[in-house]
């Protein structure tokens, strides 16, 4: 059984101010809490409904399970069709970035991103390319964000995600750093050499002037239609397939 407390506790979770202040989040679905429970995350508390009671103990006897009923899980959840397993994770600390931190390796910059589904699919794209670190600017939507951490699918547990004052961080990391730009070299024949940061930026705006004038590169994909833009998430799915294709070539 859940107590009011807990249940009032975990539905504030939802808000950033009361993530930072407490330091946990919320994961929902089986995949999703298993992957966290599978990576070095820190499990606060489990609660499943009962068709998951055997499944989820076979996983780890460490963890603070609680069984509940369904309709105790529509109260905690933030789903309009809530899952049968909600994990209450604190959140991690990441360690600073530094130059030789990120050498020889390609690093995802966000310059405010703003829609959850794009940040959580663009954590899924850097996981299945094997992207470790996602760069943040302060104002891009918290990754911690129920809807991003549904949209990761689990992938949120295996990549970091850094928030940070772009125009301050970038200069100090000494990396050649692409930018996805209207105006750039063509993608496909682009040297990205071995390393280095690619900037995509904000779904309405770009990147701010700010930031486009560290970028020491400009990267496009070339246009051969009528659209006006690409979607964010699409276009850093391109950038990293390419960044892939190079590795293997």
């Amino acid at each position: 059984m859940v107590s009011k407390s807990q249940i009032s506790f975990i539905k504030s979770l939802q808000q950033k101010k009361f993530r930072k202040e407490h330091r946990f989040f919320v994961a929902e679905g089986f995949k999703s809490v298993t992957e966290f429970m599978a990576s070095g995350y820190q499990i606060n508390a489990v609660y499943y409904t009962p068709a998951f009671d055997a499944k989820l103990h076979k996983l780890s006897k460490k963890v603070n399970f609680q069984d509940i009923s369904v309709a105790e899980m529509q109260k905690i959840s933030s789903l309009t069709t809530p899952q049968e397993v909600l994990a209450v994770i604190n959140l991690p600390e990441w360690p600073n970035l530094t130059h030789t931190s990120l050498l020889n390796q390609f690093t995802l910059v966000l310059d405010g991103v703003q829609d959850p589904g794009n940040l959580g699919t663009i954590i899924r794209t850097a996981d299945w390319f094997g992207i470790s670190n996602i760069i943040c600017s302060d104002d891009t939507v918290d990754a911690y964000n129920p809807k991003v951490v549904q949209a990761t699918m689990g992938s949120l547990a295996r990549v970091n995600l850094h928030y940070a004052n772009l125009a301050t961080l970038l200069p100090q990391l000494n990396l050649p750093v692409f930018g996805a730009l209207l105006n750039g070299n063509n993608i496909y024949t682009a040297n990205f050499g071995t390393e280095g940061l690619v900037v995509m930026g904000n779904e309405g705006n770009g990147m701010r002037p700010e930031i486009q004038q560290l970028i020491t590169q400009a990267i496009t994909i070339p246009r051969l239609g009528g659209a006006e833009s690409l979607n964010v998430a699409i276009a850093t799915a391109l950038f990293c397939g390419e960044l892939s294709r190079k590795r293997f070539k």
